[in-house]
């Protein structure tokens, strides 16, 4: 099985972030290094498909979810947290399903446990631009400025767009397609680690609303929502974003 490619900054316990649909590890260069010098290990990988990472097929939730415990296999620690945004998040609750031993704490961030709940446009009006025969930097360019709220840094919509425009269209099609065969609605009552759920009060991709509801249901969890900012958290308000996840890193761990 080929590893996916994936950066890797500090030394510590380890942290591997997992990017949404429309990025690459790039999106999170502002935790890498946040996270590094708090004192862990920081892992970014690129989703098969994106980047170096070699695809996958099919393209399934279970073929990114092996692709990924491989590589925790590969990074040589007996747990990890995983911090997952949009589909990384799903494939990080994917991977608690089926190997919950190897995940010792969760960051869920702009995400949903099923795509049915995710009240979005960005599927069919991506799908549309690149039908249209369109770039990904023009799709990057059209949708990004879509997806961010009224509060979010310009330099982390810049990074948000360098990153989707660096994404091939084969591999975001698969991915897109991929999407609506997510439903981990019922593994929810099942996740046992310590969870935060990250919310951006403007995000229509992944509303407020859908992860206080996952909030809820899962037993061990925190809730921190952002005012002012949409569905990428993570470059629209780094400061703050870094912050609530290194206070959760912080909280004592508790048995389960």
């Amino acid at each position: 099985m080929s590893l996916p490619t994936f950066s890797t900054l500090g030394d510590g316990p380890t942290v591997l972030m997992l990017h949404g649909v429309a990025a690459t590890h790039l999106a999170f260069a502002p935790q890498v290094e946040s996270l590094a010098m708090a004192g862990f290990r920081a892992v970014a990988w690129d989703m098969p498909g994106y980047g170096l990472s070699p695809p996958i097929e099919p393209y399934t939730f279970k073929g990114l979810a092996e692709r990924c415990i491989a590589l925790i296999g590969a990074l040589r620690c007996t747990t990890v947290t995983l911090l997952g945004h949009d589909m990384g998040g799903m494939v990080a609750q994917e991977v608690v399903a089926r190997r919950p031993e190897l995940v010792d704490r969760l960051v869920l961030c702009g995400t949903s446990p099923s795509f049915t709940q995710l009240e979005a446009e960005l599927v069919p009006d991506a799908a549309h631009t690149l039908r249209q025969g369109r770039s990904m930097g023009e799709l990057a360019e059209a949708l990004v400025p879509q997806m961010v709220g009224s509060g979010s840094l310009p330099e982390g919509v810049r990074l948000a767009q360098h990153c989707m425009g660096q994404v091939h269209p084969s591999t975001f099609r698969r991915a897109l397609d991929a999407l609506p065969t997510f439903d981990r609605t019922s593994g929810l009552d099942h996740i046992h680690v310590p969870t935060l759920l990250v919310a951006g009060e403007q995000d229509r991709h992944a509303p407020p609303h859908v992860m206080r509801q996952m909030s809820r249901r899962i037993a061990s969890s925190t809730y921190i929502e952002m005012p002012g900012i949409g569905h990428l958290p993570n470059l629209e308000a780094p400061d703050e974003f870094d912050a609530a996840v290194l206070n959760f890193l912080a909280l004592p761990r508790l048995l389960h």
